[in-house]
């Protein structure tokens, strides 16, 4: 389906004809993004979850968490982000579990045990996937955010999209896009991003609270993030790092740090780059590459078990922080055709 996110082919329409089946088949329903979520994966569970729940009132619609850890702060603003459940604490076996935005059960985390007691299972994602593991599938891996999707799903279904929807939905594009920045940010995203607004998202508030509204903490913490920007590769490749006592100095949670690899990313003269942080986990390490060009950062995520799309891609590293850089820099600059021969990171 290369080309769904442009325009509705049969094999489309037929595979929302079998998603809007299993919804109208269905008595409870649970909707999940992937572990760590992102705003795609939140505003995605959020738009689809109240609209489904506007049209079908007398259906018991459930919106879980993946992880135990709260929705991070600056998603909080959206609609309904206070009926989020952990998974772990879900009960009962849904008729339906709705997976967005995450192309493998493992990513699920918590919520795979809520997708294994259910009847049916359904998907709607924008990431490959080595296997697919619904009943009925949504996958377009052009389409620059799942939040597209599922507002091309609801518009075909004839599910009214309110001012709140839309702007969840607004949310997860904008946030996917890096606010229209990266190299997703093709025409179907902009004329999605018109037709969310002309149903009453609003664009203003999503950057004031995803973007405009950090804590003084965290400018701290991004501006030693700066100061630790290093290159190599004859520039073309830049790394910065964080460890989990700069967080806590700082009064920083991890879920507030998917930006700071944006910081790292905006060296003149990169082409692709990474931001590690220390997880509260001894010995973890979470990972975020970017690309600035047409390079593919994902191979080097899925080296390491993590994933992505070409321009944007996270890992989980088993190890310190030290030891994350020096496995995964040669990768970056054998990618952007440097010698990849002495490179080596003392910190």
């Amino acid at each position: 389906m290369s080309s769904c996110c442009r325009q509705r082919t049969p094999e489309l329409e037929s595979a929302y004809r079998r998603i809007l089946d299993l919804v109208e088949d269905a008595s409870s329903i649970a909707i999940s993004g992937h572990t760590s979520p992102d705003g795609d994966a939140l505003g995605s569970v959020l738009g689809l979850g109240l609209a489904l729940s506007a049209r079908y009132p007398h259906k018991e619609v459930t919106f879980l968490l993946a992880d135990r850890a709260p929705v991070p702060r600056i998603y909080q603003f959206m609609e309904g982000a206070d009926r989020f459940v952990p998974a772990a604490d879900a009960e009962g076996d849904p008729d339906l579990f709705i997976s967005v935005d995450c192309p493998v059960t493992e990513r699920l985390a918590d919520s795979a045990q809520v997708l294994a007691r259910a009847r049916t299972v359904a998907c709607f994602d924008h990431h490959p996937a080595r296997e697919e593991f619904a009943d009925a599938t949504v996958r377009c891996v052009d389409a620059a955010a799942t939040a597209v999707l599922i507002e091309d799903f609801l518009n075909w279904a004839g599910i009214e999209l309110t001012g709140e929807i839309a702007t969840c939905l607004l949310c997860g594009l904008v946030t996917d896009t890096g606010r229209f920045q990266y190299q997703n940010a093709d025409p179907a995203a902009f004329a999605c991003a018109a037709r969310l607004v002309d149903a009453g998202a609003e664009p203003s508030r999503i950057s004031l609270e995803v973007y405009q509204s950090q804590r003084l903490g965290y400018l701290k913490l991004e501006s030693l993030v700066m100061s630790r920007i290093h290159t190599v590769a004859d520039g073309k490749v830049a790394y910065s790092y964080a460890y989990a006592s700069d967080l806590t100095g700082y009064g920083v949670t991890s879920d507030e740090c998917d930006g700071l690899v944006d910081v790292v990313r905006a060296v003149r003269g990169v082409e692709v780059c990474l931001f590690v942080k220390e997880t509260e986990c001894c010995h973890r390490v979470r990972g975020n590459l970017r690309s600035k060009c047409d390079l593919d950062v994902s191979g080097v995520a899925a080296a390491f078990g993590g994933g992505g799309h070409v321009a944007a891609a996270g890992f989980t590293y088993e190890g310190s922080i030290v030891e994350t850089l020096n496995d995964a820099l040669p990768m970056l600059c054998e990618l952007v055709g440097a010698d990849a021969e002495g490179i080596h990171v003392e910190l």
